[in-house]
């Protein structure tokens, strides 16, 4: 109690202001300078004359055209301050190009920072334009131009509150470095744009400048830290006239050869080892109108995407992996949906659906010589995907792809044939999004359909025939972006066999069988599932202190796992937070800000599930040293899910501390280290982990960083199995002692801005010791103790990796589980060469490997980390691929 009173002056401290470090009024406008924030208008001119030379030094004639435009403010660390170094910038344009010309004066140029990196790195001093050229006041093309010649691009939308580095245009940029500081030319052509067809053009228009050494940030147009917006407080760009739109046509053709390399099984003569693979396919866009463009794939190859990390996850829930495939990510921001409110990772439309791993997974059998050679992802035989936003506000996209059937080849006794382990699917997504009153008020819908084409029973109880989903949103901002108030709702259906929709009511994510869940029942001949869900959220979004509350829900029957991203359902949650921040320097800190959340669970029956607390301190030092504090608690802890469809378990209610600490950024050498803890009470839990990174800076052009990672996971009620017992069933948990390791290294080096060498490696283990058996008796009661009764020592036997179990005077076993032990090793890496010849078209060389070793659980951790990869072939994948870009 001691505690939750403590967290409870925490947070009252954090919201009045009253340490002494927090002990300045909310930002005035004259503390911040908003009298800076009036509207400023820069006037471009049509290009005569020939063109700039883009080479960096400004020297070309039509520079002198238009004039320069300056005056920067401040925006960190001194939000509304005077800048530290002057910064000017000049526009011109013609039928097909926009040039652009900065000058970033500095008083020691020997000084700047031209650290290198892969493209969007955004390492060391850069400068930046954002061109909002729709004019809706929410979205923004970024171009950013670092000082060593990288160039940096992001589609920036919702107001300057979602930056996608995945967006690539073609552009052309060069860079040098004189007396007074350094200078940037850029072309940009209006064809990597979007702009409605008007014979006068007013855009938004923002340009940023990054000092490096000081880590200050100026602006042009000043827009206080606090405020809430970004895109709709741009300034204007005025001049632009008679300029038409482009009719965009990019075509990406490729050509790829893989060749393979694998342990060969004696006799199989599906796997000898190596494997050759030859391949063509096209990417491709094209605009539609002057706001609409269609993106296609065709055989795409993603051969060059990085490996995901290694992960295990003993408590049911799936793992959730980023997309890293090119196609999915480029515009994915337009077709995000989350269902719970933006927390959790919970999609309505996750991409990584599409391609998956095969449902079906069939195995060999030596008996009668069977061999198997199956498929380990899904092939994608094609995509497109129609974007964008007209002049008026409406935000669209449309998404369709098809996978290929896919088979395995088996042979038996010589012979070979082929069996069908996924079938021909399509999948179907479409979002919309109307913006009112500048896009203060926003209106938006999704539907996505997912369909399978059958050919038999062959997968009738592995996938459902057809899966719909759909929702509305909308989020409303007033009294100038202070407050917010935004919601949605959603719902699914999904349709299959009798077999396939008992296993989604059975599923991880439903659990309807649950013995204590009366509000639920299984219906063994139901062909269909449906469900809903939403939520609804109220805060203050702007200033120094902020909060919001809201409430989200999911019903049990809600399914969008076959094109979405669902972990849990049948749950209604409310939670509060609050946060105050200060983003200027003020006494030990340059910055700090401090949180404090309360969260509460119910199911659908009403049933209390869970309240915790969490509070977080986080500053930033005078030294640009980072630290951050966590502390939580929960109040109460009944998970619905930790028998895996029994009965709800009360877990002993835990309480967290959490340290972060990371030293200057912008050294050459940068560590960083934290470390957490979490206990139980009773010694229900203990959570125990530390993570410590370096990260070198050698020379400008190499950067070398590697982070170790260590955790103990222990808990005296974990679930193993169930069993029949009596007519009972028996709910079988042990105490677990899981402790995972992991290392994991990249190095990037860049050759010329433009041709990069990087490397990832993952070495990781996993290893879970189990002990001290028991069955779950009481698993509502408040005392641990009385939760479960122990196996005695005569009621319990284990023989070859089987644990016997005699609950009566039987002479044979009565029931009997498996030991649960395990141990996973596994390393991957892939190393990229990567060099973007001309802008737009790339040479890929790319070696891959990825390595799974068997591991004993009787193994000391270490012992099996170092010595677990010796003697592995494992699987090696060397592949080169070529693109080409024509565009007009």
């Amino acid at each position: 109690m001691r505690f939750v009173t403590a967290m409870v002056w925490v947070g009252l401290w954090i919201q009045a202001g009253l340490s002494p470090l927090l002990a300045q009024p909310i930002n005035s406008e004259r503390e911040i300078g908003l009298e800076n924030t009036a509207q400023r208008t820069y006037t471009t001119s049509r290009l005569s004359g020939e063109s700039p030379l883009i080479d960096g030094n400004l020297r070309d004639s039509c520079w002198a055209q238009v004039s320069w435009s300056g005056d920067f403010t401040q925006r960190s660390p001194e939000d509304g301050g005077h800048p530290l170094q002057p910064t000017a910038f000049k526009i011109l344009y013609d039928d097909r190009n926009l040039y652009i010309a900065w000058r970033c004066y500095d008083s020691a140029p020997d000084s700047l920072v031209r650290r290198m990196s892969r493209r969007d790195g955004f390492e060391g001093d850069w400068v930046e334009i954002n061109l909002d050229s729709y004019f809706d006041k929410r979205t923004a093309f970024s171009f950013t131009a670092s000082v060593s010649g990288v160039r940096n691009d992001e589609m920036v939308s919702n107001d300057g509150r979602s930056w996608d580095p995945t967006w690539n245009p073609v552009w052309y940029l060069k860079t040098s470095i004189d007396s007074l500081g350094w200078v940037a030319e850029a072309r940009i052509p209006l064809n990597q744009l979007r702009f409605a067809d008007l014979p006068k053009q007013v855009w938004g228009i923002q340009v940023t400048r990054r000092n490096f050494r000081h880590e200050s940030r100026s602006v042009w147009q000043y827009i206080p830290q606090n405020s809430g917006y970004w895109v709709s407080g741009f300034g204007e760009l005025h001049g632009i006239k008679g300029v038409k739109p482009p009719r965009r046509i990019e075509l990406q053709p490729y050509m790829v050869a893989s060749y393979q390399r694998f342990p060969a099984l004696d006799g199989d003569p599906l796997e000898d080892g190596s494997r050759y693979v030859l391949n063509t396919g096209l990417d491709g866009k094209f605009g539609v109108t002057s706001d609409l463009t269609v993106d296609f794939t065709v055989n795409p190859d993603f051969g060059q995407v990085e490996a995901d990390p290694s992960a295990i996850n003993i408590n049911g829930f799936q793992i959730f992996f980023q997309e890293r495939r090119p196609f999915f990510v480029e515009s994915q921001n337009i077709f995000e949906y989350p269902v719970n409110g933006g927390g959790g990772g919970d999609l309505l439309f996750y991409s990584r659906r599409i391609g998956a791993a095969p449902v079906k997974q069939l195995s060999a059998d030596l008996e009668v010589e069977r061999y198997v050679s199956q498929p380990e992802q899904t092939t994608l035989l094609g995509a497109a995907k129609l974007s964008g936003k007209t002049r008026k506000g409406l935000s669209v996209g449309l998404l369709e792809s098809l996978t290929a059937r896919e088979y395995a080849t088996i042979s038996s006794k010589g012979e070979e044939s082929r069996l069908a382990v996924q079938p021909l699917a399509n999948y179907v997504v479409a979002r919309v999004m109307q913006d009112f009153r500048e896009g203060n008020t926003v209106i938006g819908g999704i539907l996505t359909a997912t369909s399978r084409s059958w050919d038999g029973q062959e997968f009738s109880p592995y996938l459902h025939n057809r899966a719909f989903s759909g929702g509305i949103d909308g989020i409303h901002r007033w009294s100038d972006q202070t407050w917010k108030v935004e919601g949605s709702l959603y719902g699914s259906r999904v349709e299959g066999s009798p077999e396939r929709i008992l296993k989604t009511q059975t599923a991880f994510e439903h659990l309807f069988q649950r013995p204590d869940a009366r509000h639920l029942s299984i219906d063994s001949s139901a062909t269909s599932l449906s469900g809903y869900g939403g939520h609804l959220d109220f805060g203050k979004i702007r200033g120094n202190l902020t909060f919001n509350t809201g409430v989200s829900w999911r019903s049990p029957g809600l399914e969008l796992n076959d094109v979405g991203f669902l972990s849990q359902t049948d749950l209604i949650r409310m939670q509060s937070g609050v946060r105050y921040q200060i983003n200027r320097p003020n006494g030990l800190f340059r910055t700090y800000s401090g949180s404090l959340n309360h969260r509460l669970n119910w199911n659908f029956a009403g049933q209390h599930l869970h309240q915790s607390l969490q509070t977080n301190l986080r500053g930033e030092f005078r030294n640009f040293w980072v630290a951050s504090l966590g502390l939580g608690k929960e109040l109460k802890d009944i998970s619905q899910t930790a028998l895996f469809g029994g009965p709800s378990l009360r877990r002993p209610n835990g309480s967290s501390v959490s340290l972060n600490v990371s030293t200057d950024r912008r050294s050459r050498i940068i560590y960083s280290i934290g470390t957490s803890q979490v206990w139980g009470t009773d010694n229900g839990i203990r959570i125990w982990s530390v993570e410590g990174g370096v990260d070198w800076r050698p020379i400008d052009a190499l950067r070398v960083s590697t982070l170790a990672s260590f955790r103990v996971f222990q808990r005296p009620v974990q679930y193993v199995g169930r069993a029949v017992f009596d007519e009972l069933t028996r709910y079988i948990a042990g105490s677990v002692d899981q402790r995972t390791l992991s290392i994991t290294l990249r190095i990037n080096y860049n050759i010329t801005p433009d041709f990069t060498i990087q490397f990832y490696g993952q070495p990781f283990i996993s290893r879970g010791r189990y002990s001290d058996y028991k069955y779950i008796a009481n698993p509502q009661s408040k005392v641990l103790a009385k939760r479960f009764t122990p196996y005695t020592s005569s009621e319990i036997s284990g023989v070859d990796g089987v644990f016997n179990i005699r609950e009566s005077d039987s002479l044979l076993p009565e029931y009997s589980f498996r030991d649960p032990d395990f141990s996973f090793i596994q390393f991957r890496s892939n190393l990229v060469a990567r060099w973007e010849y001309i802008p737009g078209s790339e040479l890929f060389l790319v070696w891959s490997q990825s390595t799974t070793p068997p591991g004993n659980p009787a193994d000391e951790l270490w012992r099996s980390f170092t010595q677990g990869f010796g003697g592995q072939l494992g699987s090696h994948n060397l592949v080169v691929k070529l693109t080409y870009r024509f565009y007009r």
